[in-house]
């Protein structure tokens, strides 16, 4: 059964205990012997309609009609008597539209209320004003409970088999972003959104480094970072991160602070990033009260936040999905048109076994080199489509493993120099960096006719470099049919990264891919002079 079947039969199941029990209780407490009888009778009605639910093949009748009946006689039959059973008549018209919507908890209502007054009327005559009262208390209540019931609908309709939900949840979930990304008031660059926080810090705060750090998995990954010296590394800054987190509080040590930036209670109180930066040694953070000032800076961030955390959601949605496809055409690929391909090499080989002439024989061996070429082309593709950083243990260890196959394939030595931390880069940006530099090495290996490759990654997040040079023919006059320069740089142009292209010496060519962590505002004063009045040099 569906899921959303099973929240709606919890939901009915919930609403027939509690109203049972609520009215059994005050029953008991006012020694009602008939309010006590009828109710157990209405329980016993209300567990056979919870079962006709557990059976999708019944009529829903029974649910929407002959249950109300059922319960509405009931409580009519003790109506002369007692009043105390009346709140029963609430829960038919709840359940039936949480099944059937509005009209089930009208058809619902309409029974049971005229199968109620009907046998009180026979059994007692005209109804006295208390019974009045009560009946009338009761049918406000029903339509109440079958108006949320009617509100509740539309999200529990749907009774697809188990393996459709996910996809049902997904569409929802789609055209619900879809629909709402024209309204939204900023970029979803997280990139750009880093960059937006760390400016309102450093307006704050006199710093000297400053970085923006995501979750990525159990560890913690450079979003964007700036610093008065471009050397710096920030080492102390990715440790007090990391503490900040598991943490979750704010922490100042010294000049160094870190602040988890979390999004508002409405949105869960997860934390989407940290903030950790350095204050110039020459400020006095006693006297400047950094904690506080620290402090004081989460709740004008809580907007941005939640735009980044908006903007990185979206991030993973695109990769997942760009991965999925890429794996989806790699099977086609291999499944389709590569064994099509092999078909046509096997006819070949029975061709070639009885020749015509030696011309004919010729012919056939060149053409039988061709198709086993393009095979090995497809074979790469397919390689090429399927491999990713994905779960290797940096983005260097993936580029080693690219360069391992392309190398075993062509038979070229490919030389991988690494010069890595251990922090690595967010994922959708080594994904980027990764394809750049393996169409890099995979353009060499197929145009360049080169008999040496190397390839120099060097990562610093939130920075990169990766070069690849090759000892082939140089640059050559762009075919109109060869698109690969202008995918590389439109990747490049996607993680904000830059893309030369240039001869190599004596001869070949030289690709370099470099990510650059955004610099400090010319504008700015030296470090240790941007302050405001409040803050005290030692």
């Amino acid at each position: 059964m569906a899921r959303r079947s099973w929240q709606r039969l919890r939901l009915g199941a919930a609403a027939r205990i509690f109203a049972l029990v609520a009215l059994l209780a005050s029953a008991l407490w006012t020694n009602d012997g008939a309010a006590i009888v009828a109710l157990l009778a209405i329980g016993v009605v209300w567990v056979l309609g919870e079962l006709v639910e557990l059976d999708p093949r019944l009529p829903v009748w029974l649910t929407t009609v002959a249950e109300p009946v059922a319960v509405g006689v009931l409580c009519g039959l003790t109506l002369p008597s007692s009043t105390a059973v009346v709140g029963a008549l609430a829960v038919a018209p709840f359940t039936a539209g949480l099944r059937c919507g509005l009209r089930g908890a009208v058809t619902a209502f309409s029974w049971q209320l005229v199968a109620a007054v009907a046998v009180a009327w026979r059994l007692g005559g005209a109804l006295d004003g208390a019974e009045w009262r009560a009946l009338t208390t009761s049918a406000v209540a029903a339509i109440g409970f079958g108006l949320i019931a009617t509100f509740l609908h539309p999200s529990l309709r749907r009774s697809d088999p188990d393996s459709l939900a996910p996809y049902h949840d997904a569409s929802d979930l789609l055209r619900e972003l879809i629909e709402v990304s024209d309204g939204l008031s900023s970029s979803l660059d997280p990139a750009t959104l880093g960059a937006a926080i760390l400016d309102r810090v450093r307006d704050e705060l006199p710093t000297t480094e400053v970085a923006l750090y995501v979750p990525n998995g159990m560890d913690l990954t450079p979003l964007v970072a700036t610093a008065a010296d471009p050397t710096s590394q920030l080492p102390d800054a990715d440790l007090l991160a990391l503490r900040c987190r598991v943490a979750e509080r704010a922490i100042v040590e010294g000049p160094a602070f870190a602040l988890p930036l979390c999004l508002p209670l409405a949105g869960g109180g997860r934390t989407v990033a940290v903030v950790a930066g350095r204050l110039s040694e020459r400020m006095d953070t006693d006297r400047l009260d950094l904690l506080r000032r620290v402090r004081d800076l989460a709740p004008e961030l809580e907007a941005t936040v939640v735009h980044l955390d908006t903007a990185l959601l979206f991030a993973s949605l695109r990769d997942r999905a760009t991965s999925y496809e890429r794996s989806r055409l790699a099977r086609e690929m291999h499944d389709g048109l590569a064994q099509d391909i092999a078909s046509l090499g096997y006819l070949v080989d029975a061709i070639a076994a009885a020749p015509a002439s030696a011309e004919q024989a010729e012919r056939i061996e060149t053409l039988r080199t061709r198709i086993s070429a393009v095979v090995a082309e497809v074979r790469r593709s397919v390689l090429t489509l399927r491999s990713g950083v994905g779960e290797a243990a940096s983005l260097g260890a993936a580029l080693g493993g690219v360069a391992r196959h392309l190398s075993e394939s062509s038979g070229v030595p490919i030389h991988v120099t690494l010069d890595e931390r251990e922090i690595r880069l967010r994922p959708e940006v080594e994904a980027e960096l990764y394809r750049i530099a393996q169409q890099a090495m995979t353009n060499a290996v197929r145009h360049a006719g080169a008999t040496a490759i190397e390839v120099h990654c060097r990562v610093r997040p939130p920075a990169a470099e990766i070069t690849v040079r090759d000892d082939g023919c140089g640059l050559q006059p762009r075919r109109p049919d060869s698109h690969g320069m202008a995918i590389m740089r439109e990747r490049a142009t996607l993680i904000g990264a830059t893309l030369e292209v240039g001869r190599a010496a004596p001869h070949g060519t030289t690709v370099t891919v470099r990510l650059i962590a955004p610099a400090p505002d010319p504008d700015e004063p030296p470090p240790g002079t941007h302050h405001r009045p409040e803050e005290v040099l030692t």
